[in-house]
């Protein structure tokens, strides 16, 4: 961003910038400390996600226990996402937008605090931070409306829009039953259909280099919260001393299952698509479509943990295939995620564009063997093996 020179005589504020659009095209554009500290506050949310899906899996509440985890997964992720796409175009570092900031964050961890009432169906925590979040957000699009004329369409359309659904969000915490479950999926349409109203004539400079890199960093530290989740449930699971071996070969498959994970998401470059078809629809499918690939991330980790409980014997409500289901169902979510969004059906390395989806098939029937973790952990290092041979000399997407 090139700043204006001041006027002979001023003072030059240092705590103050003038919110001007980003160039899209400028180099080393990279994700700041700022941003980095966001992600860590809202993985404690990720965090407590996946620990109630958990608890929901293990108490036989299956059903239950992933419908409310993608509830409440999408208040998390819509608050990272608007921050980050809006940071890609309008960030300043200056003092009023690190305070927007912290008040985003605070945001966050209210909804944090309360992603276990919401598993029980009670909102009123939840969605005050939400709101707070959003508002926030709000602001900053009214300072950019006030500072950059060429972007204030876009940018009075984004403030109406996230404004007039926080009403309806509050206005939801008076229903309950059906008719809140129908109010919520109305308001996550309305929310999701904001930024293409803003974007359709009036697009932001967002930075699509910058935009990948954020993308990536989150996908890491989720998987980073898949690990903790993991090791932590075998720690205590190996305290007793009586089944060390077998959890020692389900870390390993853990571990392996996670690497691989990590391996088929950055093969391919996340910018690539965002730059060679920058398209509204591209776009907005490239950057709402991860969040089946965070949430399935985050869920592998409970999943992983209900493995632990079953091999050492403490989950009782849970038959073997439910329990290997909770891990491979969302590995394959993953599988077919990343290869809608970085490989794509119609890549001309065929190798590639089949083994995704039919290594997503394989995992999922690795439920009904009798290691199901560890063949789909070989399954999808069989994957990365082929990615690596029949890639070497291939055009990246």
């Amino acid at each position: 961003m090139t700043e204006r020179p001041p006027r002979p005589g001023s003072r030059i504020r240092l705590w103050h910038r003038s919110m001007l659009a980003r160039d899209r095209g400028e180099r080393h554009r990279v994700a700041t400390p700022l941003e980095l500290l966001f992600d860590l506050c809202f993985v404690v949310a990720v965090g407590q996600a996946a620990a109630q899906l958990h608890h929901a899996f293990a108490e036989g509440h299956i059903g239950h226990g992933v419908f409310s985890f993608a509830l409440v997964f999408f208040a998390i992720w819509w608050g990272w996402l608007n921050f980050s796409w809006f940071a890609s175009a309008f960030d300043t570092d200056d003092v009023p937008y690190r305070l927007a900031t912290l008040v985003q964050i605070a945001g966050g961890l209210t909804v944090a605090a309360g992603v276990e009432t919401a598993f029980e169906g009670d909102f009123r925590l939840m969605v005050p931070g939400y709101v707070l979040m959003r508002l926030s957000m709000v602001a900053q699009w009214l300072r950019a409306a006030r500072s950059d004329p060429p972007c204030r369409p876009a940018a009075l359309r984004y403030a109406v829009g996230i404004t007039a659904v926080q009403v309806l969000w509050i206005a939801r915490l008076w229903l309950s039953g059906t008719p809140a479950v129908i109010a919520f999926f109305v308001l996550v349409v309305l929310e999701l259909a904001v930024p293409l109203w803003a974007e359709r004539r009036f697009g932001t400079t967002w930075h699509p280099h910058h935009i990948a890199e954020r993308y990536g960093l989150f996908t890491l530290i989720v998987l980073g919260e898949v690990i903790l989740g993991a090791t932590t449930a075998i720690k205590e699971g190996a305290a007793e001393a009586e089944h060390v071996g077998g959890l020692i070969s389900l870390a390993a498959a853990g571990l392996v299952l996670v690497f691989a994970m990590w391996w088929l998401y950055f093969d391919q470059p996340g910018h690539a698509r965002l730059v060679r078809r920058p398209t509204l629809f591209t776009t907005m499918s490239w950057g709402y479509g991860h969040y089946l690939i965070f949430a399935s991330a985050a869920a592998v980790g409970a999943g992983l943990e209900v493995a632990v409980g079953y091999d050492t014997h403490t989950l009782h409500d849970v038959g073997p295939i439910a329990a290997a289901m909770a891990t491979t169902v969302p590995v394959a979510v993953f599988l077919l995620s990343v290869w809608l969004l970085h490989i794509g059906p119609a890549n001309e390395c065929r190798p590639i564009a089949v083994g995704f989806p039919v290594t997503a098939v394989l995992v999922v029937a690795a439920s009904f063997t009798p290691v199901p973790i560890h063949v789909a952990a070989v399954l999808t290092a069989a994957l990365v093996a082929v990615t690596v041979v029949f890639a070497h000399g291939q055009p990246r997407e």
